[in-house]
This record gives structure tokens, C-alpha cells and sequence, in this order.
């Protein structure tokens, strides 16, 4: 599994025009499933997202958690992240978990982020979206699941 973390200070995401999430302070949240993974890895990378020191403390340290910051999630699939630009020039999705795989290893990051506590809200699972959100920092981390690290 691999996400994408931007702190931000606010981030909605429309489909069709109808705005589906929106938060305040804290995340958007890109995920993404590859091939293999399991609840094991949704839940591992739920409580990455919620404990990751990302936010500054009194000193300007990044110190403090999504849990810490009382802050919120914004979560949006986007498969693209495991898209490998390495030959030629259309990227290559292989790697990435087909929907009926990926769907509910999302919904279950999703759902233990909310069982952690955090706020959090989605965009719609295989529908365009279109992403707002004001970038805090900036600040953005990559994190991979601990199985795609060890490939």
C-alpha cells in the first residue's frame, strides 16, 4: 500500500460538481492498493497516517500527530501512485490492486482512521474527482506499507 500525505490547512473534493468531503486542518490522504496487499497493510498504514509526527510543536518541530492536532483526513484512492513511468511514455499499472481488491482494503483505512479517532472524509471510490486543497508548508511525506519496502 502506498499513501501520499499532504498537510494542509483545508481540502474538498468534488465529483460532478457536488462537493462529497471537506475538511479543515490536518491531511489529504492519496491512497493507493497494490497487488498483495491486505487488511494487515490498511490498518498498518491507518495507524501510520494518525501517528506520524508531521506537524509542528510549540519549538517548529515536527512533533505532533493527526491524533495530537485534534486534526482531520481527507481520503481519496488514486491507484496512479503505483503507475511505473520507467519504459516508454504511458505508465504501466501492474502493480496496482484491481478495484474489487482495492475497494475494501480502502474502506478499511478509512474505517480504522475513524476508529483511531480522526475525522475523516472520502471522495468517491473509482469516480473523478476533482481535489482542492491549500497545502500546508509544504509538507508532504511518501509511506509505503512494510511488504512493498522489503521487495
Amino acid at each position: 500500500m502506498k499513501l501520499v500525505l499532504q498537510r494542509v490547512s483545508e481540502a474538498e473534493v468534488q465529483v460532478a460538481g457536488e462537493t462529497v468531503g471537506k475538511i479543515g486542518a490536518g491531511v489529504v490522504a492519496f491512497v493507493a492498493v497494490g497487488k498483495g496487499d491486505g487488511l494487515a497493510d490498511a490498518e498498518a498504514m491507518a495507524e501510520k497516517t494518525a501517528h506520524l509526527r508531521m506537524f509542528e510543536d510549540e519549538n517548529g518541530k515536527m512533533n505532533r500527530s493527526l491524533l495530537d492536532t485534534g486534526g482531520q483526513a481527507l481520503v481519496i484512492s488514486q491507484f496512479t501512485l503505483y503507475g511505473d513511468c520507467s519504459k516508454g511514455r504511458r505508465p504501466g499499472f501492474e502493480r496496482a490492486a484491481p478495484p474489487e481488491a482495492a475497494e475494501p482494503l480502502y474502506e478499511r483505512y478509512v474505517g480504522r482512521l475513524r476508529e483511531l479517532g480522526i475525522g475523516a472524509e472520502t471522495g468517491r471510490f473509482r469516480k473523478a474527482m476533482r481535489v482542492s486543497l491549500s497545502n500546508e508548508g509544504p509538507a508532504t511525506f511518501i509511506c509505503e506499507s512494510e511488504r512493498h519496502l522489503a521487495n
